[in-house]
């Protein structure tokens, strides 16, 4: 069967995010007002053949701590959906 992942990879709460900041500190500039943080990461989308949903959520976890995400600086979590 075939899966879409929908992976969102952010900046740990207690880290500072120095891409974010500058996002966040430049918004004004262009008239964009009252915004207290801005925290910028990634979204991944992977299409992947599997035999079940828990085999996907196998294999996107997988992708995950080995590949996508670097744990130490960085979380993730997803969600999977059958494709038809």
């Amino acid at each position: 069967m075939k899966y879409r992942a929908e992976i969102r990879v952010m900046p740990h709460d207690e880290l500072l995010d120095p891409q974010g900041r500058t996002v966040g500190n430049n918004l004004s500039t262009i008239g964009v007002q009252n915004v207290e943080q801005v925290r910028i990461g990634k979204f991944i989308e992977l299409e992947l053949q599997a035999a079940s949903e828990e085999e996907a959520h196998e294999l996107v976890e997988k992708a995950c701590k080995n590949l996508l995400a670097n744990q130490i600086m960085e979380k993730y979590d997803f969600s999977i959906h059958a494709l038809s």
